[in-house]
């Protein structure tokens, strides 16, 4: 279907500076939960935010299980949309798998990409050996049956753990909505290609400088995860968080975007000699 890039997927802009700053949101969101943040970064920085295919107030007219059974289609969603607008040497914000995605579309178009800025990413959310994700997989299997059967009750034992602050319990119930909300179908599918993914074997050859943002207390991207990120990515630096969760830039939004600041007035990391 030949839908209007802007449209299909929700593109919307602030700010008037030349610097132009790209925020993909995570899992289950949608370009909302950037509010608390975008904000305050529009004052000296054009943003576009934007919905996946799929999320948000996308079209979903435009979804498709072949397009969207993996990663890549989500990437071209973001490739499309910078394409549309005409937009190269970008800071991409990408919260947890936007991480994966982000890097990903580095990889395939480097011109694009001035740095990546990665809030609690996550290669692989699977123990694997000695790598540790987080879940094991009979947990992610145990997790997408739930979805099967119990939608709501899925999202009331997700949300805490994602947003794990106790004094801004309106932020846990926002998560639980936005768990819930959209096409059951296409949640699931999107649950299962970002709890089953592994970008592991790309990651040497993200080309962009990045800054890894972890959380403290994060059940989804435990604190080795933060660390492998470092010795794998060649152009990388890691900063240690305050905030719990797995949403800082909704439960935690000043730490968030005094680490997002401050990396915006430092120097790329430069390559290995």
């Amino acid at each position: 279907m030949n839908l209007d890039v802007r449209s299909r997927n929700h593109v919307t802009q602030l700010g008037r500076g030349e610097r132009v700053l790209v925020l993909g949101h995570g899992f289950g969101c949608d370009q909302r939960m950037w509010r608390f943040v975008a904000a305050d970064l529009a004052r000296e920085h054009r943003i576009v935010l934007f919905d996946y295919v799929g999320s948000g107030h996308s079209d979903l007219r435009a979804w498709t299980p072949q397009r969207y059974g993996t990663l890549h289609g989500y990437k071209q969603d973001l490739l499309d949309v910078l394409d549309a607008l005409g937009h190269e040497q970008v800071v991409f914000i990408g919260h947890s798998i936007s991480g994966s995605i982000g890097a990903l579309a580095s990889i395939e178009r480097p011109e694009l990409f001035e740095r990546l800025i990665l809030v609690g990413p996550s290669p692989r959310f699977i123990n694997d050996g000695d790598y540790v994700g987080g879940f094991e997989r009979q947990d992610v299997m145990d997790l997408l049956d739930l979805m099967d059967r119990n939608m709501v009750g899925w999202a009331e034992m997700l949300a805490p753990l994602v947003v794990k602050t106790a004094t801004r319990p309106e932020r846990v119930a926002e998560m639980r909505e936005s768990l819930c909300a959209g096409d059951p179908a296409i949640v699931r599918r999107f649950a299962e290609v970002v709890f089953l993914s592994d970008i592991r074997a790309e990651l040497p050859r993200v080309p962009a400088s990045v800054l890894i943002m972890q959380c403290a207390d994060d059940a989804v991207a435990p604190l080795g995860v933060g660390d492998y990120l470092l010795r794998h990515l060649p152009r990388s630096r890691l900063v240690r968080m305050a905030a719990t969760g797995h949403c800082p830039h909704l439960s935690h939004p000043e730490e968030t975007l005094l680490h997002i600041c401050a990396e915006l007035e430092r120097p790329v990391v430069a390559a290995a000699a």
